[in-house]
C-alpha cells in the first residue's frame, strides 16, 4: 500500500482490464547438418538469406566428400525461395575434423602466438594473417626530472608495461613503461642522449612512442582489420582480449617467456620493425571424413548452457517452431529429433524419407517407426538445379516443406493446412506417384509431393505422423502449439498475483479477447466465439487445496478448423418434374 504522510493531491496507476496477449511465432525454423564452417557447440545462430548463412557456414559441400550428409546448404536455400524468412543453423561435424592452425615461433624460435581457425574444417587453410608495425600513442618529452624519468607533454595511452621506443639520430632505443601518471612516466631502461631526447618545439620531430602491431586476417572476401594491439597483458587492448571477437581465428599469446623490451613486431616476427610486414599462413585443418561421422553427432551432447551440440543445442532457443535436419534418414537421429519436438512441445518436425527408398511397401516400413503428432513425413526427393555441379540433383524436400510452412503462416495463419502449395524451385521429382499409391501412403500419414499438369510441382498431404485420429492433421498441431506458446508467453504477469476473484476474472478477459482474435481469423470452427471456444476459471476448477499450494487453473477448450482434405460432390440428373 503506498503511503500518505503528508496532506496534498496523490495520483496513482492501476490495472483493471485485460492484458493484450500476443500471438507466438510461428514460422522460425531450426536446421541441423553438415557445413563448411561454423560452430560445432553453443548456440545456434540467426540466419535470414542465404548470403547470411554462407556468411557464417559457407556453401555448397561436394558429394564425393560428404555424400547424402551434404544437404543442409541446399536445405536452407529452399526454405528461403519457398517463403522461408528467418531459422537458426547448427553445425555438426566429424569428430576427427581438424581446425587450420599455425604455432609462430618468433623471437629465439620459441613459440610466441598460437593462431587457430575459430571452428574445424578445411576452410581455415585459406586464412591469411598479416603484420604490420603500428603505435597508438606519441609524445614529446619536455624534461628529465630524476632517474629513468620523464616529463612528457600528455602520457594518455602510455600504460604500464607497453614497449616504448625513442628514435634518436636514426638510432632506436626501446624501453618499458614502469609508471605512468600525470605526464610523468617512468621508464625501465635510461633513454641515452640526456638533454638531447628533449623536444618541447610546437612540431617536434623527437617523439617517444608506444610499439604495438596491427593485424590483419583474410579469409576468402571476408576481412577483419585489428588495429595497434598489444603484447601487454594488462592493457585494455591486449592481442587476445581484442582478437576474441574475431569470426575467423582465436589467438593464445604465448610471448609470457619472453623478457625485456623488444618490440611486439620483433617478438612476433623475428625481424626488425624496418621490415614493415610479416604473413602468416594458416595450414592443417580437415573437415574430417564420413566414417567418424555418426547418429550421436547430429543427436549431440547436453554439456551444459552454451556447450550444447546437435540437436541438444536447440533446448537454449525459445524462438524456433519447425525443425528438420535435410537429407538425414537415420531413425536414431529421426527418433530423437520427434522426441526433442514432443519433450518441449513448441516445436514440430518435418521428417525425410531415405532417397532409395521409393516403392510403397519401403516407404510404409521407414514411415511406421513413427507414432508422433509433433511431426510429418514427406516424400519423395525434389529435383533441383545444383549451383555447384551446375548440373540438375535431387535433394530432400525438408527444406523446401518447411519453406512452404513459412509461407503459408504467414499469408494464410498457421490454422490453414500447409498443402495445395507450390513447390518452388522444384524441376521435378525422384519418382511419381499416383492416385492409387497415395490411397494407400496417405492415410499411413506419408505427405506425397506431386506433379499435375498445368498445376506444376505441389505438396499433396498435411497429415502428421500419429495413430491418434484427433491429430491426425498438421495445422491441428501447429495450431494447438501456437495457442499454447502465446498463452504461455502472454500470461507471465499472472505469477506470484494474488489468488483471488479479480485475477481470475482478469485472466479470463485476457485469454478471452485472444481467442476472440483468432476465432475471427478463422482458426477456430463455429459461428460465434460461444460455440469456437471456452474458457472456464473459478471454484469450478480449483479446489481450495489448489488454492492454498499456490495453483491457478483454467480449462480451455477449442473447436480447431479441419482441412477439407476430401472434397465430394454428389451430383444427379435433374427431371424435367423436379
Amino acid at each position: 500500500m503506498a503511503e500518505y504522510l503528508s496532506p496534498g493531491v496523490y495520483v496513482e496507476e492501476f490495472d483493471s482490464g485485460a492484458q493484450p496477449l500476443e500471438g507466438a511465432g510461428t514460422s522460425t525454423a531450426g536446421f541441423i547438418g553438415l557445413a563448411q564452417r561454423g560452430e560445432i557447440e553453443g548456440i545456434p545462430q540467426l540466419v535470414t538469406s542465404v548470403a547470411d548463412f554462407n556468411r557464417l557456414y559457407g556453401g555448397y559441400l561436394s558429394e564425393n566428400l560428404f555424400g547424402e550428409y551434404r544437404y543442409l546448404a541446399y536445405g536452407v536455400e529452399h526454405f528461403f525461395l519457398n517463403g522461408g524468412s528467418r531459422c537458426f543453423i547448427m553445425r555438426v561435424a566429424p569428430s576427427d575434423a581438424k581446425p587450420a592452425a599455425i604455432e609462430v615461433n618468433g623471437i629465439h624460435g620459441s613459440s610466441v602466438l598460437s593462431i587457430q581457425a575459430k571452428n574445424p574444417g578445411a576452410w581455415g587453410n585459406q586464412i591469411r594473417v598479416t603484420i604490420i608495425p603500428s603505435s597508438k600513442a606519441r609524445t614529446q618529452i619536455y624534461e628529465i626530472v630524476g632517474d629513468k624519468k620523464y616529463r612528457v607533454k600528455n602520457n594518455a595511452g602510455f600504460h604500464v608495461g607497453d614497449v616504448v621506443a625513442f628514435d634518436l639520430n636514426g638510432t632506436k632505443q626501446y624501453s618499458k613503461i614502469v609508471s605512468s601518471q600525470d605526464n610523468i612516466i617512468e621508464l625501465s631502461e635510461e633513454l641515452e642522449g640526456e638533454e638531447e631526447i628533449i623536444d618541447s618545439s610546437l612540431l617536434p620531430a623527437k617523439v617517444l612512442r608506444t610499439c604495438e602491431v596491427s593485424l590483419y586476417v583474410i579469409y576468402g572476401d571476408e576481412a577483419e582489420t585489428y588495429e595497434k594491439v598489444s603484447l601487454n597483458v594488462s592493457a585494455s587492448n591486449h592481442i587476445a582480449k581484442i582478437i576474441s571477437r574475431s569470426n575467423i581465428v582465436n589467438i593464445q599469446d604465448l610471448s609470457a617467456a619472453v623478457s625485456g623490451a623488444i618490440p611486439p613486431f620483433e617478438v612476433i616476427s623475428g625481424t626488425k620493425e624496418e621490415e614493415g610486414q610479416y604473413q602468416i599462413a594458416l595450414s592443417g585443418g580437415s573437415d574430417g571424413s564420413l566414417a567418424n561421422l555418426s547418429a550421436a553427432d547430429y543427436m549431440g551432447q547436453d554439456r551444459g548452457p552454451g556447450r550444447r551440440t546437435g540437436i541438444q543445442s536447440f533446448i537454449d532457443n525459445d524462438v524456433v517452431s519447425i525443425m528438420a535436419i535435410p537429407g538425414v534418414t537415420d531413425p536414431n537421429v529421426q527418433l530423437s529429433l520427434v522426441a526433442h519436438c514432443e519433450n518441449l512441445g513448441s516445436r514440430f518436425a518435418i521428417l525425410d524419407i531415405p532417397r532409395d527408398k521409393t516403392k510403397v511397401s519401403d516407404v510404409l516400413t521407414h514411415r511406421n517407426i513413427f507414432d508422433s503428432s509433433y511431426a510429418a513425413m514427406y516424400n519423395p526427393w525434389l529435383q533441383v538445379f545444383d549451383p555447384l555441379d551446375k548440373r540438375n540433383i535431387y535433394i530432400p524436400p525438408s527444406g523446401s516443406v518447411a519453406g512452404i510452412y513459412a509461407r503459408s503462416d504467414n499469408s494464410r495463419g498457421v490454422q490453414k493446412a500447409p498443402a495445395n502449395e507450390v513447390v518452388r524451385g522444384a524441376v521435378g521429382l525422384d519418382c511419381q506417384y499416383n492416385k492409387g499409391e497415395q490411397d494407400i501412403l496417405n492415410p499411413k500419414g506419408v505427405n506425397l509431393i506431386r506433379s499435375f499438369a498445368g498445376q506444376g510441382i505441389r505438396v499433396w498431404g498435411a497429415r502428421t505422423t500419429s495413430s491418434n485420429s484427433l491429430w491426425k492433421y498438421v495445422n491441428v498441431r501447429r495450431l494447438f502449439i501456437f495457442l499454447e506458446e502465446s498463452i504461455k508467453n502472454g500470461t507471465n504477469w499472472v505469477v506470484f498475483e494474488p489468488n483471488d476473484e479479480q485475477l481470475w476474472a482478469r485472466v479470463q478477459r485476457t485469454i478471452d479477447a485472444f481467442l476472440t482474435r483468432v476465432w475471427r481469423d478463422g482458426a477456430l470452427f463455429g459461428s460465434s466465439a460461444g460455440e469456437a471456444f471456452y474458457i472456464n476459471i473459478g471454484r469450478s476448477t480449483m479446489t481450495q487445496d489448489d488454492i492454498d499450494n499456490g495453483r491457478l487453473i483454467c480449462v480451455i477448450g477449442v473447436a480447431p478448423v479441419k482441412p477439407a482434405e476430401f472434397v465430394i460432390f454428389r451430383i444427379t440428373q435433374k427431371t424435367r418434374e423436379e
